[in-house]
């Protein structure tokens, strides 16, 4: 791998790292391996650390592709609590209300499945990095203070749910950029007359790239060592 040149690398990011957690790992290896002073390494898309799963890093030229990269479509796997709300919408914060679920059929799933799906209009959670007056929603949400996000549009092009296990909802859901698979957690217990908190989610493809064919950040810290050892 010729990583100063530029290299595209796929990493399964595992659970509790940031996405930064893993550039700067790969980078300072890089750095220390090669010799430089500097790097260019960059990421095609975050994820929060409670998801794991496909983080797709660019290295010296190949940072010019990032955007082309992130602009494609998303799949996640994943899982929704039903009865149960947080104010993050996943775990990163504690339960706040509990709802009932007695009265949810597979119907009614089904059928907010169906209204989740194709173009739609969602609100991103107050606990996101969007741009509030100059400032971030969750330091916002974080300080107390009331945060008023507009809807953005959206493309949910597949989504299916399997409730064998419910009120624990597992899915796959394939997105456009911009998509928060916690709104969408949110909104799905919200339609269902009741509360819905992901509790687990995992990418597992963007555009053309697959899991299944990333590297463990150790293993490629490995292929780093190597590489340039055999320079």
């Amino acid at each position: 791998m010729d990583f100063l040149t530029g290299e595209t690398i796929l990493v399964d990011k595992p659970l509790g790292w940031t996405s930064f957690d893993v550039v700067n790992k790969v980078r300072w290896n890089l750095k220390r391996a090669l010799g430089v002073k500097n790097i260019k390494v960059g990421h095609a898309g975050t994820l929060d650390p409670l998801a794991s799963g496909l983080l797709i890093l660019c290295t010296g030229k190949h940072t010019k592709t990032i955007d082309s990269i992130m602009a494609g479509e998303k799949t996640y796997t994943g899982t929704i609590l039903l009865g149960k709300t947080t104010p993050s919408y996943d775990l990163e914060t504690e339960y706040d209300e509990e709802y009932p679920v007695e009265h949810i059929t597979k119907e009614a799933m089904e059928a907010v499945v169906k209204e989740l799906t194709g173009n739609i209009m969602q609100v991103p959670p107050v606990f996101s990095a969007k741009q509030v007056d100059g400032k971030r929603a969750y330091d916002l949400a974080r300080a107390g203070k009331t945060v008023e996000l507009k809807a953005n549009a959206i493309e949910v092009s597949k989504f299916t749910i399997d409730a064998s296990r419910f009120p624990e909802i597992d899915f796959e859901i394939t997105c456009s950029k911009g998509t928060y698979i916690r709104s969408i957690a949110n909104d799905f217990g919200k339609m269902l007359n009741s509360g819905g908190t992901l509790i687990r989610l995992r990418r597992t493809k963007s555009g053309t790239f697959d899991v299944e064919k990333a590297f463990t950040v150790d293993a490629l810290l490995e292929v780093i060592q190597t590489t340039i050892s055999n320079y």
